[in-house]
């Protein structure tokens, strides 16, 4: 969702670099090396190792992984599971109590439903049929945790795209910061974390994309350091069908995929992953409702809206603030 970093210029000679696949997408590391800290071969195991254990506990894509292990699971079972599991479930609540149940993680049953999913077959319209048989098993309510293990009631199945590359970044980002690294631009899959500057001094900037799903164009650059940052959008996974368009982005109250005129939404928050959430969330309520929730819980949030001539945005005072406001 974001167009990249803005390189500065000046000696490039102990900015260092390095990526790979990961997650379906791909990976970045970028930092600065002064005397003393260790070279990119040692920063990357330790990051590959953290991406590979995020893969193995959270991923929808691989049988084995805890959290597919559990949703292959009946009603009335339970799993025992790592803390970050719980951690991740425990976020999720409270996203979705505070979204009045739009936002949920156990979408998973709806998005292979509409041809999203790891299981999809197609992508369609469902029958009204299908759709309510599926709704029975969405719901959070249907969780709940237990000492270490993760409990469900009914047949529900948990999905951590929506959080798991930004709780990568924030994973990775306190392991940089360990090794000592303390001015760097971390990024898995499109969210990111930046931190200190850039070797020249100048901070590091991020180029917010124009939601196009024909080419890459810079929308506002932002300076960002010591904060993560996410966008979510409905421009890039979707179908149409009888002239009318179904994105990925799902409101699981309705079962159905978001319908309004918001594009797409950037959050900047200390934690890449709130950031991931709440970008979602916000896409999820729309440009009111999302425009007042963020408002209300001073959520650093960019909204770029759909209007009959193109394209307009809207900025949260919290975003204008941490943003700095004068990276435009």
């Amino acid at each position: 969702m974001l167009a990249g970093t803005l390189s500065g210029c000046g000696n490039d000679d102990a900015m260092e670099s390095f990526g790979c696949p990961t997650m379906g997408s791909t990976y970045s590391i970028k930092y600065v090396r002064y005397s003393g800290l260790p070279k990119p071969a040692g920063v990357q195991v330790e990051v590959e190792r953290i991406l590979s254990d995020v893969d193995r506990q959270l991923s929808t894509y691989r049988s084995d992984s805890d959290i597919e292990r559990f949703n292959q699971l009946p009603a009335n079972s339970c799993q025992k599971m790592p803390a970050s599991v719980l951690e991740l479930v425990r976020v999720g609540e409270q996203l979705s109590s505070q979204s009045d149940g739009s936002f949920d993680l156990t979408v998973e049953p709806l998005l292979n439903l509409w041809g999203f999913g790891p299981q999809a077959r197609e992508e369609k319209v469902p029958t009204a049929q299908a759709l309510a048989e599926v709704r029975q098993r969405v719901g959070h309510a249907h969780l709940r945790i237990e000492g270490d293990e993760l409990c469900k009631d009914a047949a529900v199945e948990v999905d951590f795209n929506s959080i798991a590359a930004g709780y990568a970044v924030d994973m990775i980002a306190a392991k940089l910061e360990a090794m000592g690294i303390h001015n760097y631009l971390a990024e898995a899959t499109g969210e990111l974390k930046a931190a200190g500057s850039k070797l020249d001094g100048s901070p590091w900037r991020i180029a917010l994309e124009e939601p196009r799903d024909d080419q890459q164009v810079a929308e506002r650059i932002v300076a960002i350091d010591g904060y993560g940052l996410s966008t979510s959008g409905d421009y890039r996974n979707y179908f149409v069908q009888g002239g009318q368009r179904f994105s990925h982005t799902f409101d699981a109250r309705t079962g159905a995929p978001i319908s309004h005129a918001l594009a797409s939404v950037t959050v900047i928050h200390p934690s890449a992953l709130m950031a991931d959430g709440l970008s979602t969330l916000l896409l999820i309520l729309g440009p009111e409702r999302g425009w007042d929730y963020a408002e209300k819980h001073d959520i650093g949030a960019f909204f770029v809206i759909r209007a009959d001539t193109g394209f307009v945005t809207r900025t949260s005072h919290a975003f204008e603030r941490l943003a700095g406001g004068k990276t435009q």
